[in-house]
């Protein structure tokens, strides 16, 4: 009987246990949260990517204007050269890797 008694009444150690969970989640304020979100965007401004570029560092792009002899085509807007010009409609313009 001692062995039934005990598992329907929780022992001392588990209450003080249910007592500390409860006054952890009591603790949890808006607060807290905001510190963690906080440090976990201050750690992704830190981490770069392989291959990727610094935040500090600027990007610089020279901008070509489309020449005489190449086209923008019309299905995946890529400028290529007049050689990979395949087809002419409505005076849009299609290569051939979009054609093939």
């Amino acid at each position: 009987m001692a062995t039934q008694s005990a598992a329907v009444h929780p022992s001392e150690a588990e209450k003080a246990r249910a007592r500390e969970i409860a006054a952890l989640k009591a603790g949890k304020t808006a607060a807290m949260a905001n510190l963690i979100d906080e440090s976990e965007s201050e750690l992704a401004e830190l981490f770069i990517l392989p291959g990727g570029e610094a935040q500090a560092e600027e990007a610089s792009v020279d901008f070509v204007p489309e020449q005489a002899d190449e086209f923008t085509c019309a299905s995946c807007f890529m400028v290529r050269h007049r050689t990979q010009l395949v087809r002419e409609a409505g005076g849009q313009k299609f290569c051939a890797e979009c054609e093939g």
